[in-house]
Order: structure tokens, then C-alpha cells, then sequence
């Protein structure tokens, strides 16, 4: 599946419910999702792990359908050509973050 597929998966999946919500409150559900993974990355089994990688995805998916951002574009705009900064893969000018 590709980042766009998996996109339009979860806008035909909660679209409808999602506009309800909006910006803010979809940015809250997608907090308590980071906060989740959080606490998996320090303790959780590897299956939980694997769900609240998804988890965090999906409301991220959500969050840019509910502001129109079409995230594979991006994603290409911003790192279809190395990094950012110095265009390079791997990145050479040491501004990449361990």
C-alpha cells in the first residue's frame, strides 16, 4: 500500500466523522497516539509496538485530509531528493538528527 492509498483508506474510512472534529480535536486524538507510542517504544511488547506505529500514522493520515495536505506529495517535495538541506543520500552536511 502505498502512502497515498493508505491516505484515501482512512478519508473513505473516517472521513465523514473526521471533518466533524476538525483540526483541533483530530490534533489531540493524534497526541494521545504519540503519547501511546511513547510508552510503547519504552515498555510495550513488539505487537504493540507494531499498532501504535499505526495508530500515530493513521491520525497523522487524518490530520492532513482534514487540512488538505496530500502526504505523499509532501513527502516528495520535501525528501524525493536526499536531504533537504544538502540534497545528498545519506545526508553530508550533518544536519541530520541521531
Amino acid at each position: 500500500m502505498t502512502l497515498s492509498e493508505f491516505q484515501r483508506l482512512i478519508r473513505e474510512t473516517f472521513g465523514a466523522k473526521d471533518a466533524r472534529r476538525g483540526v483541533e480535536g483530530t490534533f489531540m486524538w493524534f497526541m494521545e497516539e504519540v503519547g501511546e507510542l511513547s510508552a510503547a517504544l519504552r515498555e510495550g511488547p513488539r505487537e504493540e509496538l507494531a499498532r501504535e506505529f499505526a495508530d500515530v500514522l493513521a491520525w497523522l493520515a487524518t490530520l492532513a485530509n482534514v487540512t488538505g495536505v496530500d502526504l505523499e506529495e509532501a513527502v516528495r517535495a520535501k525528501y524525493g531528493g536526499g536531504c533537504p538541506r544538502c540534497g545528498q543520500n545519506p545526508c553530508a552536511c550533518g544536519t541530520a538528527k541521531p
